[in-house]
């Protein structure tokens, strides 16, 4: 039987953003419907003596955790008593055949408005670990009032569930005085790992067993972000900090403190780069008779290279023909493709064959040309950086036929940025084979694939100017019939109370005046 539960362990978060996890129990249950009632609001608080006015569930941030049983069905009603238009995304939640409560805004669904409403429905099946849910919310963020504490039993195990909720930073975790044995990762399991070090990317979560071993007394458990070294812009990311407080208060911690005086961890260098490949690259699947992971597949249908960067666009309404004015707005880039909101969900414009997908575009395959992607020069203000291309724009989709193996390289690069970036598949796993630093290398990084056991993952991170490799099988279609040849693939009709856009779906800053690129249309929508 699994169920799922939270503990937050970062004290920065996105206001409406919470968690839920599974874990494995002894004997099984019957199914059930778990159901919720999320009220989305506003509220202030104090954080460093400082008000804040953030954005809240149910009048709490962290919010509600959600605790189910492989099987269950979910019901989470969605009341916004928000100024803002949000969405709720089930993160790695796969949502087989079930895509129109995946909560992503104009693929899946109009944002649900304020003083509106709409009900998530949802089974959960074949998923056992940590995962965790977030609104999709134009700058929404906020932190908690109190820093996490973690009081333990001297000789006890205890499972952390760890995720980074943030939107930017990989963050280093230590725990003063112990070590960590990693189990999970992603609601997956993998070999136990064994370290003092936790790098976690946002959207990742891990499972860790930490055994309360240490000389009784109080320890700092400490979240350091990571930052690209120079030449890479530099900003203030300061650390935070939770404690593991153990329950003997009387005993005196070895070195002469008393157990009120908490001992910090030493923490790495906040510009390695090297430490999250390594992190990474020690996790892999558990082979285990009882949950063994899915084969990974050799035949590859569908290759894709795809360079992860920054570019600029134009805001609404600017030319930007004059330099001297700040008209263009800097955006994240696929094979240097900024993606372009569509005016109706995706997905419900194909549903209801309104002509909108017609307009979609396909993600092309490459970029548009090769050249050297981690060259330092390209990080502002480096020399190079005027010679770079103006991003396009575009609503891009790819079409990929059902059962098809998907091999994708992500390369980051230093055009206009030398950080990593995490990469999220909805509905998906993905086997992570090989990860690396520099530009990646067909003709020898191949043979560094991991095909035995590589970690199954929902949410990857692409190493500072480096490369990962992913493969995966496209088995839960989105874009299909709603009349398909069999009831697994048919595409269900859309919630009675599914959210209608408004005018202003989302703010300006989302909206470009960039030309369209030339790419290829997509056949067979």
């Amino acid at each position: 039987m699994k169920a799922w539960s939270l503990r937050p362990t970062e004290a920065a978060v996105v206001a409406t953003t919470i968690f839920f996890f599974l874990s494995t129990m002894a004997l099984p249950a019957a199914t059930a419907l778990v159901e919720h009632t999320f009220v989305v609001s506003q509220m202030k608080m104090t954080h460093l003596c400082k008000e804040t006015l953030v954005t809240v569930v149910n009048g709490q941030l962290p919010g509600p955790t959600i605790e189910v049983t492989e099987g269950d069905s979910v019901a989470v009603h969605v009341v916004n008593k928000s100024p803002h238009n949000i969405t709720i995304h089930w993160h790695g939640v796969k949502q087989r055949m079930n895509c129109w409560n995946d909560g992503v805004p104009m693929v899946t669904q109009c944002p649900i408005q304020p003083n509106q409403n709409f009900t998530y429905r949802f089974n959960v099946a074949g998923q056992e670990g940590t995962l965790w849910w977030h609104a999709h919310c134009f700058d929404s963020e906020g932190v908690a009032e109190d820093g996490y504490v973690l009081d333990v039993d001297p000789g006890k195990t205890y499972l952390l569930r760890i995720i980074n909720t943030g939107l930017f930073s990989e963050f280093f975790l230590k725990i003063a005085g112990h070590r960590f044995t990693v189990v999970g990762s992603d609601a997956n399991y993998v070999s136990p790992y064994t370290s003092d070090l936790i790098v976690i990317a946002p959207g990742e979560t891990v499972d860790a067993l930490v055994v309360a071993d240490a000389p009784p007394g109080n320890y700092y458990m400490v979240a350091m972000p990571n930052q690209a070294p120079l030449p890479d812009t530099q900003t203030p990311e300061p650390s935070t900090r939770g404690m593991v407080r153990y329950k003997n208060k009387d005993h005196i911690v070895e070195g002469g403190s008393t157990s009120n005086v908490p001992v910090a961890p030493v923490m790495p260098d906040q510009h390695d780069v090297v430490l999250s490949l390594y992190f990474h690259s020690n996790l892999t699947s558990l082979q285990h008779q009882r949950h063994p992971p899915p084969p990974v597949p050799t035949r590859v249908d569908e290759h894709m290279f795809v360079t992860l960067g920054l570019g600029t666009v134009c805001r609404r309404g600017q030319t930007c023909n004059k330099k001297t004015i700040n008209e263009t707005i800097l955006v994240a880039t696929m094979n240097n493709v900024s993606f372009q909101l569509p005016t109706t969900p995706l997905l419900e414009a194909h549903y209801h064959h309104t002509g909108v997908e017609d307009a979609l575009l396909e993600l092309p395959d490459k970029p548009p040309r090769v050249f050297n992607f981690t060259d330092i020069s390209l990080i502002p203000i480096g020399p190079k950086e005027r010679l770079l291309e103006t991003t396009s724009r575009a609503t891009l989709a790819r079409w990929f036929q059902y059962g098809s193996v998907v091999e994708i390289v992500f390369q980051g690069t230093a055009i206009l940025q030398g950080d990593s970036n995490p990469m999220h598949l909805h509905g998906h796993d993905m086997f992570v084979l090989a990860q690396g630093i520099g530009n990646f290398d067909a003709t020898k990084d191949v043979a560094r694939y991991n095909l035995v056991n590589p970690p199954l993952k929902n949410t990857v991170v692409v190493p500072n100017l480096g490369w990962v490799a992913i493969r995966f099988v496209t088995n839960n279609p989105v874009f299909i019939v709603e009349d398909g040849p069999t009831v697994d693939t048919s595409l269900p009709p859309q919630p009675v109370d599914f959210p209608s856009c408004s005018r202003n779906i989302m703010p300006d800053e989302y909206y470009f005046q960039t030309p369209e690129i030339k790419v290829p249309r997509i056949d067979g929508l």
